[in-house]
């Protein structure tokens, strides 16, 4: 957006320090300001959400508005110049931009109708999403060779290069309030995971304290915020969103393997909303999940395998000793 501006920043403060910079400063400004609203509260929040979702749609009409007359069949010759394999592998990599639908039952406190405002939410936006992206990389593609989209603006890079420097811009403006939204969305989604942890006794319960006048967890809120800014300043984005891609399809196969779990060892619990054809849903979706997380890069094991020895640690050394929900030996015992 700046560069189509003629807005030129040091690189220093703009790159992290594996793309030859210091420090990331706008994305550790992006997140800082979504920090503050999360902590005023949803309300405020939500209100700046909708009007980026508003400008992030606009900006993918004016792309396919704009770029559809110009797309050339023969730029989609080879259609699979990779294979499949390549296509496995461009899957797991560009999966991060499907992640979010499952924050929508986070908020699931928050809604008037749970029971139909969850599954039309997260199957709606799955749709809407698809259907987007699909429409985009066909356009994308079409416009421009694929050999020449390996930038970090390459929808902004499509527009100039037929000649829409204003489209450009203002598409680049569209990127930018689409990141902002998953920035907000998953923030709020991780700080909601972590006072349903509390709940539990998994984590101290002084970390989700709620604020007195604005009715957020304000401490778990800041202290998320700062390390979305410590990643987001120092690691280059492959990085994240790779670990991002791994973290979030490990805990689809560990969420898939627990319904079947339950669904045999507690049949006979209310379930407002029942997973359909859960025999054959629940192993597609482990069976295709690791499929993507084995098409991701090595480093990605290296660097997920580290953070989920932290997260072990935790457990066994606080979690699993404070948890309400645990059944200790003497309860048992006592039972039977």
């Amino acid at each position: 957006l700046l560069k189509s501006a003629g807005i030129i920043l040091p690189k220093a403060w703009t790159a992290v320090p594996a793309d030859g910079g210091i420090i990331n400063l706008p994305a550790i400004l992006i997140v800082s300001f979504l920090t503050f609203l999360l902590v005023l509260g949803t309300k405020e929040s939500a209100t700046l959400n909708r009007i980026l979702v508003f400008i992030k749609l606009g900006a993918v009409a004016v792309f396919l508005f704009l770029a559809t007359p110009h797309v050339h069949a023969l730029n989609w010759h080879p259609f699979l110049p990779y294979g499949l394999s390549g296509v496995a592998t461009g899957a797991a990599i560009v999966f991060f931009a499907y992640i979010g639908f499952d924050a929508v039952s986070t908020a699931a406190e928050e809604c008037k109708n749970p029971n139909r405002d969850i599954p039309i939410g997260i199957v709606g936006s799955l749709v809407v999403c698809t259907v987007l992206y699909i429409a985009v990389a066909a356009v994308l593609t079409g416009v421009v060779p694929y050999t020449s989209l390996n930038n970090s603006e390459p929808v902004a890079f499509a527009l100039r290069a037929i000649g829409m420097n204003f489209g450009s811009a203002l598409v680049a403006l569209g990127a930018i309030c689409g990141i902002t939204t998953v920035l907000l969305v998953m923030i709020y989604g991780q700080t909601r995971v972590f006072l349903a942890m509390s709940r539990d006794g998994m984590i101290p319960r002084k970390l989700v304290k709620i604020h007195p006048q604005y009715g957020t967890p304000h401490v778990i809120t800041v202290i998320t915020g700062i390390i979305v800014c410590v990643l987001s300043g120092l690691l280059p984005i492959n990085i994240i969103a790779e670990l991002c891609n791994m973290g979030t399809l490990f805990a689809f196969c560990v969420v898939s393997i627990g319904v079947w779990v339950l669904r045999k060892t507690q049949p006979n619990v209310h379930r407002p909303f029942r997973c359909p054809a859960y025999k054959i849903v629940l192993p597609l979706a482990v069976l295709f999940c690791g499929y993507l997380i084995a098409n991701l890069p090595i480093e990605t094991f290296i660097f997920f395998g580290s953070w989920f020895a932290i997260g072990m640690v935790v457990y066994f050394s606080y979690s699993r000793h404070n948890s309400e929900l645990a059944v200790k030996p003497t309860e048992i015992s006592l039972r039977q």
